[in-house]
């Protein structure tokens, strides 16, 4: 185990970035086009970070499965829209996240990313804040299955090199905390996203954090027992 490399894995809407606001606001044009009754915003909270054909399939329930991935390109189509619209608005990242980044970096940490947004939603927010180059290993809705399922987690120890016992997910939702414990991983909620703390450990959070800076004291606590080892 001690040739293992330590991975941190994050996800994006609602850890690293603040998305809500626009992705409600889509939500809300598409149903509108759609001739449907618009999801409250709690209701929009509860499905960010599945993929969106499953997002869908809370939402509309009474759909069937082709009907869901059809509202999923729609919602698509209408997020680029509503961007469009606004001048291309970025989501901002919560306080602390480069300095984090850039702590875990330095601490010899391999870093990556695990989310329901596509690939190139994921890589816009990415390059508009410039902290793309911190991660190793990029896991999209396009190319797995929806979180729980531990796919994504699965494919960035791969690509890491790492293992569960030195990887950690750090996420906002009970899904990325349900996919930590899937994937034998260690799973860190954080409490300022979208799902509450009850909810995060009641889904297998065994850690939660009120603030990025408490990120790297803890990551180095949780792998202490390994050799740590040079990025790769």
């Amino acid at each position: 185990m001690s040739g293992a490399n330590r991975l941190v894995i994050f996800d994006c809407d609602g850890t690293l970035a603040d998305g809500e606001h626009l992705i409600a606001e889509a939500m809300t044009m598409m149903f509108d086009r759609e001739g449907l009754a618009a999801p409250t915003r709690a209701a929009v909270q509860r499905v960010i970070g599945l993929s969106l054909a499953d997002a869908m399939a809370v939402l509309v329930p009474e759909a069937d499965g082709q009907e869901h991935e059809r509202l999923a390109q729609s919602y698509k189509d209408a997020f680029l829209a509503m961007r469009e619209a606004r001048g291309n608005p970025v989501e901002p990242l919560y306080p602390g996240v480069i300095e984090a980044l850039e702590a875990l970096s330095n601490a010899n940490f391999l870093l990556a990313v695990a989310t329901g947004k596509s690939m190139r939603g994921l890589k816009r927010v990415l390059a508009a804040h410039d902290i793309g180059h911190h991660f190793i290993s990029l896991q999209t809705a396009d190319h797995h299955p929806s979180k729980p399922h531990p796919s994504m987690i699965q494919t960035a120890m791969v690509d890491a090199g790492a293992v569960p016992e030195t990887t950690l997910m750090i996420g906002d939702t009970s899904y990325d905390m349900a996919m930590a414990r899937s994937a034998g991983a260690f799973g860190i909620g954080v409490t300022w996203g979208y799902h509450g703390a009850d909810e995060l450990t009641a889904a297998g959070a065994q850690h939660l954090i009120d603030d990025f800076s408490a990120l790297a004291p803890l990551a180095h606590r949780l792998t202490e027992t390994f050799h740590d080892q040079p990025a790769a």
